[in-house]
C-alpha cells in the first residue's frame, strides 16, 4: 500500500472513530506502527489530525465522542485482559455499581460467575450480559435511555441512586488524566457517573493505555477519589501513557497493569525488545462495605492484590518508559 493510500485510510479512520490507537491503525493498515507513527506525523503537520498518547485523535484539543459500534471494535484485547484483571477485585455476596462502557461491559461478561453478587447499573449492555446470571442480581437505575451507549441518564438515574451505599463502583471513560482525573465527552453521562461515584465506598477506573493522557470536556471522577485504575501495559515507544502513569501514581492512585509480571489476567504483553520488566510489589489492601451473610460485615477479611502506589511503582513506569 502506498504511503498515500494508508494515510487516507489512516484519516477516515480517525474520522469515523475519534481516536484510534497506533497498534490499531498498525494492524488496519497492515504495516508497522514505527510506519504509521510517520504516517501520522506527516498528517499532524498538515493539520488534519493530531497525536495523542500513543495515537492519532481529531484535531481540536478534546476528543469527541465515538459511538458503540466504532468503540466496541478498538484495543479489544486490550480491554479483554484489562476485565480479567478487574474481575479478580470482586468477590461473592459483594454490591457494586458498575457504569456503561465497552470495558465495564467485558468485566459484566466475568462478573455472571460471582455467586451472590447484586449489580447496580444505568447500562443496557451491563445488565444483558448478567441477564442469565441465575446468582447475580442486577439492580437498573431509572432515566432515559441514550442510544449511542445504550446508557440511561437524566434525573430519573441520578434520584434512583440516592441514598444508595455499595463496596465500590467500576467507571470508564473516554479520558484520563493525572491532572483532572476521569472525564467523558458526554454532559448527562458525566453527571449519571458523577452519582455513581457517590454511591461507592471506593472507585475503580477501567481505561485502556490509548485513553491515557486524553482530556475531554466533562470530568466524572477527580484524581484523588480514584482508588485504583486498571489498565494494560503502554506500548514501549508511548512516552504520554508511561508519563501519565507516573503522575497518577505519584499522586496515590493504585495502578494494576493486566499482562504486566507477576499479574493475573493475561493480556498482550508490550511489543518489542527490552529489559524484563521490574518486579511488581504487592501489598493487601482492605477494601471497605458490607458482605451479605459474614458476620460483621466482613470488615478487614477481604483483600485484594494491587500495586503498590510508592517506589516500586514509580520505578515500574520508569522501566516502561526507558523501553
Amino acid at each position: 500500500m502506498f504511503a498515500a493510500e494508508r494515510r487516507q485510510l489512516i484519516l477516515e479512520m480517525v474520522r469515523a472513530n475519534g481516536a484510534v490507537s497506533l497498534r490499531e491503525l498498525a494492524r488496519v493498515v497492515q504495516t508497522s506502527e514505527v510506519t504509521v507513527r510517520r504516517d501520522v506525523r506527516a498528517l499532524e503537520a498538515e493539520g488534519l489530525l493530531d497525536r495523542r498518547h500513543g495515537g492519532a485523535v481529531l484535531p481540536g484539543g478534546f476528543t469527541r465522542e465515538s459511538g458503540f459500534p466504532q468503540k466496541s471494535h478498538l484495543a479489544t484485547a486490550e480491554k479483554t485482559a484489562i476485565a480479567d484483571l478487574a474481575a479478580n477485585l470482586v468477590e461473592e455476596g459483594e454490591a457494586i455499581v458498575v457504569g456503561a462502557g465497552t470495558t465495564t461491559q467485558e468485566l459484566a461478561r466475568r462478573l455472571a460467575r460471582v455467586p451472590g453478587l447484586t449489580v447496580v447499573t444505568n447500562s443496557l449492555l451491563v445488565a444483558q450480559a448478567l441477564a442469565h446470571a441465575n446468582r447475580v442480581e442486577v439492580v437498573m437505575t431509572g432515566g432515559t435511555l441514550r442510544g449511542s451507549n445504550y446508557a440511561l441518564v437524566g434525573s430519573g438515574a441520578e434520584q434512583s441512586l440516592q441514598g444508595l451505599r455499595v463496596s465500590r463502583a467500576f467507571l470508564s471513560g473516554s479520558g484520563l488524566t493525572a491532572e483532572r482525573g476521569l472525564s467523558t465527552s458526554n454532559m448527562l453521562s458525566a453527571s449519571v457517573d458523577r452519582a455513581l461515584v457517590q454511591a461507592a465506598a471506593e472507585v475503580v477506573v477501567l481505561a485502556d493505555h490509548t485513553k491515557l493522557g486524553t482530556d475531554t470536556m466533562f470530568q466524572t471522577v477527580p484524581t484523588d477519589v480514584i482508588t485504583r485504575l486498571v489498565t494494560d501495559e503502554p506500548p514501549a515507544h508511548d512516552d504520554r501513557a508511561a508519563t501519565e502513569l507516573q503522575a497518577l501514581a505519584d499522586q496515590g492512585v493504585q495502578i494494576a497493569v493486566a499482562g504486566a509480571s507477576g499479574n493475573a489476567g493475561g493480556g498482550e504483553p508490550g511489543p518489542g525488545p527490552g529489559p524484563a520488566p521490574a518486579r511488581q510489589q504487592r501489598r493487601d489492601v482492605p477494601l471497605p462495605g458490607p458482605r451479605r451473610g459474614v458476620p460483621n460485615g466482613g470488615q478487614g477479611l477481604r483483600t485484594a492484590t494491587v500495586l503498590d502506589a510508592g517506589a516500586e511503582q514509580r520505578a515500574r513506569v520508569a522501566d516502561m518508559r526507558r523501553r
